[in-house]
Parts: structure tokens; C-alpha cells; sequence
């Protein structure tokens, strides 16, 4: 070999060494630092299949930041709890082990009433042990069932309680827009677990010779009981939360405890003094149809049904347009427009009715709103909402018009208008609504542990936003406290 070959090879020499040393000292760091985020998934089984000696161990830089982020259990899609009735949608998921939520995350503290079980999980059937007040919420085979069908629409009392019980729980991973407080001084909200819409649905009927109707005797107790407290009388009950969803709930005690913050449906059959929306909040149904995963809801070509209602059509007050729309659409050949009831398959014919139309129609009934808009969304049928007097769930944050479309009742039932207006809206313009119904649709699902940004979350934030309304009335009134004379 001459001599101008031999440079090359020293050449080669040093590089071979050096890739040598680089591969030896990637293979320590990988040792150290257990740091695999970078390769491949198949790469790194196969290290492992062929080095068991190598100590993978977890970032603990990495894990620190992880553990403020508050995760969930996923929600497998064939998980049937017997809570969530009908819908798979709202089951009650085993809790993942984890840090309770903290105090300095949530951004809301709430304090709940220990009420007595006879206001809560007592109308369930639940028995403590001795003096307990609460079920145990670790394991939801120990969480009595709430009812399903019709009755589960009304639920939100049941899974705000619930969250508010798995913020105090380690073993249970949830959102943590909300935690429960035992000091009332740390406060921003004080709950009252009252079961109302269960009550109403279940002990509204006279019982025994004396005919007492339970649902009235657990109003009046409550507000003894309330009007009697201390936290109540400080500021005349104003920053009191109660759930009275059910349109008829608390029907004999609503006015004296007025001052309250309610979580209700709509403000149909409530005076203006009572409920309005600048101190109460509209929460959404729980759904009753099955929720259609996003990749498998039929587009726009998929949909032969242009308009789909199946319900009661001869109802009271502003539920009589239901008659007027029937006749004017009942003989259109795309055009579903029938009697119905969540009766005896009715749930399941609903599903498949809303999930293969284009829009569904929202039409008021007995009252603005019911749990129809929210079945409509859970199909990801675009909702055409007809109901001139609705109030809907966190509009202070959600653009409905993105992904509904609103006619008035006067011009849907003009002889041909609404079929014109539907019928204009092409496939682009549809889509874009159907795109943004499956992003929000998760803001409507009732979850057991809740989820960041789910039905549960959102009903808490939406109280934190009210609050802040509330605090600057509040500190307002104390402004010359100091000026009153005294006696």
C-alpha cells in the first residue's frame, strides 16, 4: 500500500472509533435516564426483548409536571353502568388511582350541606352504616343507581353530588374545576344536595291515610332548615347553589329561597323574580340516546332524512306549533314528521331516526326546552331549533349558531318556508355545522369521574362565572358598613 493510502485509513480508523464511543455513550444515557420518548415503539420492545438488564426508569422531571394535570379514566364505548340507564353516555367509570384534587387547582370551592341521607341518596334507596351521611364514592359498585329512562334526564343533581364527593376521594381521578371544602370560610358557593327533580318524579304522589306527599314535606324541611343557618342569613342565601332541573321541582319552596342561584332547564315556569339568567344557570339534559362515535356518524350523503321529529305533537301553551308544523310537513317524502314516545324501543328508533337525517327539528313543547336537543346532538343531526323563549346551556362560551340553526315560530309556520331554508343549506355549509356538533357534543355528556370540559365541568364553571357577579354585588353593599351608627 503506498503512502497517500494510509491517511484515508487512519481516517476511517478514527471514525470508526468515534461512532463507537457515541454508540456507548447513547446506550449509558438510555441506562440512566430511561428517557425512550424518541424511539420507536417497536425499537424499544425489541431492546428490551433482547437486554432485560437495561433499568427503564420514569423521567421523574416529567412525571412532576404530569401529576398536575388532572387525568381521567378513558371511557371504554361498551361500558354500560347502572347509572347512565339507557345511554352508555354518563357511565360510571372505576376510578383511576391518583392525588384527590387540590384546593389551589380548582377554581371553584364549594361547600356542601351534610344533609341528611333523606335528601339525597336516601330517595335512592341507600342506607349508611350508623351515622354515615354519604356513600362511598372509590368504587362505583358502592354508588346506588340512579333511575333510568325519562327519569335520568334530570340527573344533574346526582352528578354534581357525586363530583363534589370524589374531590375528597385519592383513588378517584376527575376534573377539578370544582373541590369540596370543609371550611366554610374557604367557600365561593355553597351547595344544598337536595334530589328535587327525584323527589318530584317519585314522591309527588299522596301516601297513607293522612295523604302526605313526601316531596312537600322534604321542601318545607329544607327551608327551615336553610332559612336557619347562619351561611344562609349572612347574605340572604344569595350564594347558595340548589338543582331544581325538573320544570316542576321544588314547586312549593322555589319562591322563599329565591334569592338562591338555581341549576335548572329553562326559566318556563318561573316568574322573572324567581329565576332569570343574570343569577341562574341553564344546565344541559341528560341525553337518552346512545352518543354516535365520531368516526362512525354518518356525512351528509349518508343522511337520506332531510328533517326528522318524532314526539307528542298536541301539546299545551307554545307547544301547539307542533300541530301547525305536523300538518304542514307529515306528507313531504323527505320529511319524518310522526307521533312518538321514548316508550318500548322508542329510544333505540330515535337513534337510528335522528343519526340517518340531516337536521332535527327542536320544536317547543310544554316547556322551551327539553332533552330532545341534546339527543339531537349526541346523533350529530345538525338541530334546527323552533322555540322563540329558549334559554341554552353555557351560551356565555358557546356559539349555538355555529352549529344549530334558529327559525322563529311565526316564520316556520309560513306554508313552505322552513322546508326552503333547510333545503338552501348545502353540503359544505351542513358540514361545517356537523364538524363543530361532534367538537362540543362532549360539553352535553354527564361523566362519573367527570372530565375536563364534559356537562359536569362546564355547569361548575359556569357557576364560578356567576359568582364573580355575585361577589361584586355583595362587596358592594359592604361599602359603608363601617359608616352605619350603631345602637
Amino acid at each position: 500500500m503506498s503512502e497517500k493510502a494510509k491517511p484515508p485509513s487512519r481516517l476511517l480508523f478514527y471514525l470508526i472509533t468515534l461512532s463507537l464511543f457515541l454508540l456507548i455513550l447513547s446506550s449509558l444515557s438510555l441506562r440512566q435516564f430511561g428517557d425512550v420518548s424518541l424511539l420507536p415503539g417497536s425499537v424499544f420492545r425489541l431492546i428490551l426483548a433482547n437486554d432485560t438488564s437495561i433499568n427503564v426508569r420514569p423521567n421523574v422531571q416529567r412525571d412532576s409536571k404530569i401529576k398536575t394535570i388532572p387525568f381521567l379514566s378513558p371511557l371504554s364505548s361498551k361500558t354500560q353502568s347502572p347509572n347512565s340507564g339507557p345511554s352508555s353516555e354518563g357511565a360510571i367509570c372505576p376510578p383511576s388511582r391518583s392525588l384527590s384534587c387540590e384546593k389551589n387547582r380548582a377554581v371553584l370551592k364549594v361547600y356542601m350541606y351534610d344533609l341528611p341521607p333523606e335528601f339525597h341518596f336516601g330517595l335512592l334507596g341507600w342506607k349508611g352504616n350508623g351515622n354515615e351521611t354519604w356513600p362511598t364514592v372509590n368504587d362505583p359498585r358502592h354508588i346506588p343507581p340512579y333511575p333510568g329512562g325519562l327519569t335520568l334526564q334530570h340527573s344533574m343533581e346526582f352528578w354534581l353530588t357525586l363530583d363534589l364527593l370524589a374531590s375528597n376521594a385519592p383513588s378517584v381521578v376527575k376534573a377539578c374545576s370544582a373541590v369540596r371544602v370543609e371550611n366554610s370560610s374557604e367557600a365561593d358557593i355553597f351547595f344544598v344536595p337536595f334530589f328535587s327533580s327525584l323527589s318530584y318524579n317519585r314522591y309527588s304522589k299522596p301516601l297513607g291515610k293522612e295523604k302526605l306527599v313526601l316531596n312537600r314535606i322534604l321542601q318545607e324541611k329544607l327551608v327551615q332548615y336553610l332559612l336557619g343557618q347562619d351561611l344562609w342569613k349572612r347574605h340572604g342565601g344569595k350564594d347558595h347553589l340548589i338543582v331544581a332541573h325538573h320544570p316542576n321541582s321544588m314547586l312549593h319552596s322555589r319562591k322563599k329561597l329565591a334569592s338562591a342561584m338555581f341549576v335548572l332547564a329553562d326559566f318556563g315556569r318561573y316568574p322573572a323574580k324567581v329565576a332569570n339568567i343574570e343569577k341562574d344557570i341553564i344546565a344541559p339534559y341528560k341525553h337518552v340516546v346512545r352518543s354516535i362515535p365520531n368516526d362512525q356518524s354518518a356525512k351528509f350523503d349518508q343522511r337520506s332524512i332531510l328533517a326528522y321529529f318524532k314526539g307528542a305533537i298536541y301539546r299545551k301553551d307554545g307547544g301547539t306549533i307542533r300541530q301547525e308544523l305536523y300538518y304542514l310537513l307529515k306528507d313531504e317524502k323527505d320529511v319524518h314528521f310522526t307521533f312518538g314516545s321514548y316508550g318500548k324501543n322508542g329510544v333505540n328508533k330515535a337513534n337510528a331516526g335522528m343519526a340517518s337525517s340531516k337536521f332535527c327539528l327542536h320544536i317547543a313543547g310544554d316547556t322551551p326546552s327539553s332533552n330532545r336537543l341534546f339527543d339531537i346532538v349526541a346523533t350529530h343531526c345538525v338541530p334546527v331549533i323552533i322555540s322563540d323563549e329558549i334559554e341554552l346551556p353555557f351560551e356565555d362560551v358557546l356559539d349555538y349558531s355555529d352549529f344549530c340553526v334558529f327559525v322563529h315560530a311565526s316564520d316556520a309556520i309560513k306554508p313552505g318556508y322552513l322546508l326552503k331554508l333547510l333545503r338552501g343549506i348545502d353540503r359544505d355549509e351542513w358540514t361545517k355545522m356537523w364538524v363543530r356538533l361532534q367538537e362540543i357534543a362532549p360539553h352535553f355528556e354527564y361523566n362519573y369521574p367527570s372530565k375536563p370540559d364534559d356537562a359536569v365541568d362546564m355547569i361548575w364553571k359556569a357557576v364560578r362565572r356567576k359568582v364573580s357577579a355575585v361577589r361584586l354585588e355583595l362587596n358592594r353593599k359592604k361599602r359603608y358598613y363601617r359608616s352605619q351608627p350603631t345602637s
